[in-house]
């Protein structure tokens, strides 16, 4: 079956999580809760659209970097059963997973055989290190980037990003990211309304605030809480759709606009004026993401003066237009449902 025909609706998707004594159990545990909820939302009898298998080295405990241990269905070595998804866990140390030589044939040889495969946080090193990265966009935790770019020079390293789909291979960010990519593979098989009931059902974001950004800069302002600006950034990050300066934030922060930038750029690492753009930008990108609406209402809905304000800020924080950001995102919302190789 080739990866563009449709599995039947009777037909359950096998979707493997491939850990080992070591793994991150968040890498395991997360997805599995992300692919197991739209059996249980259903409340009907139907095939459940997925079965998801944990393979090992050997079946039985696999105990976690954290000492929670968890039990392998199968060994990979025997696993003879049809994969529809093959994800790759990630863990602190992964240099006894990339010197396997086994393993690593055995990854190439999936890559053939499954519709998908991909990785969670520092899996990605056993996918490059298998040669299923090469000359391919892809995506680790945030302290590994360098590394992964730096021993893998083929690769193209997004920095920055929750998850990059490159083909059929698939790779995500740190740890809790493998539930932004289990989610968008859910919405990809399933669609929207079923990806959304699983998100609302496991508190998450159908899309993270940012957009694809593991570095958000809601998230950043986070590490500034119990700090001198903690409830203005709160504040900024209900009211930046509003006209602002600042000297606006700085009234608003009780100090003088002197004072404020130094503060500011301490505590913050931006100025006032780029933080403010920021925050609009990850705005108008959940915007574009998820609307319709005109670019001039986007920009006017996120704060800035116009959609030409809109594009130089798209222009200098992402290197695009905001016309070819919407349109990049919408192909990686095609459908991709089908049965396997």
């Amino acid at each position: 079956m080739k990866r563009n025909e449709k599995t039947t609706k009777h037909q359950a998707r096998t979707i493997a999580l491939l850990g080992f004594d070591g793994v991150a159990a968040l890498d395991i545990t997360g997805p599995y809760e992300v692919f197991s909820l739209p059996t249980f939302l259903a409340q009907d009898k139907t095939v459940p659209p997925y079965r998801i298998v944990l393979l090992a080295d050997q079946p039985g405990p696999v105990r976690s970097a954290s000492g929670l241990s968890l039990i392998a269905d199968a060994s990979w070595h025997t696993f003879h059963d049809k994969i529809d998804t093959l994800l790759i866990c990630g863990g602190p140390e992964m240099k006894p997973q990339q010197n396997n030589r086994q393993l690593l044939a055995w990854l190439r040889t999936m890559a053939r055989r499954t519709r998908r495969i991909g990785s969670i946080c520092t899996g990605a090193f056993l996918l490059a290190e298998a040669g299923l990265l090469k000359s391919r966009r892809a995506t680790t935790h945030w302290r590994e980037v360098t590394r992964l770019a730096q021993e893998y020079r083929s690769i193209t390293v997004e920095p920055d990003a929750i998850y990059v789909k490159d083909g059929h291979v698939y790779t995500s960010a740190g740890i809790t990211a493998g539930m932004d990519l289990a989610l968008a593979l859910v919405e990809e098989d399933l669609g929207r309304d079923v990806a959304l009931a699983v998100a609302r059902m496991l508190v998450l974001f159908l899309k993270r605030p940012g957009g694809q950004s593991q570095f958000s800069t809601q998230l950043q302002a986070q590490a500034v809480e119990g700090k001198r600006l903690a409830n203005l950034l709160s504040w900024l990050a209900d009211h930046h759709h509003k006209p602002m300066t600042v000297e606006d934030m700085a009234a608003q922060a009780g100090l003088s606009p002197r004072t404020f930038a130094r503060v500011f750029v301490t505590e913050t690492g931006d100025t006032p004026a780029l933080y403010l753009e920021k925050l609009r930008l990850e705005h108008a990108v959940r915007l574009l993401e998820t609307t319709g609406t005109s670019l001039d209402m986007t920009a006017q809905a996120c704060g800035f003066t116009g959609h030409e304000q809109l594009r130089r800020a798209f222009q200098r924080h992402k290197g695009i237009t905001p016309q070819d950001y919407q349109k990049r995102f919408q192909t990686t919302k095609t459908n991709s449902q089908g049965g396997l190789s």
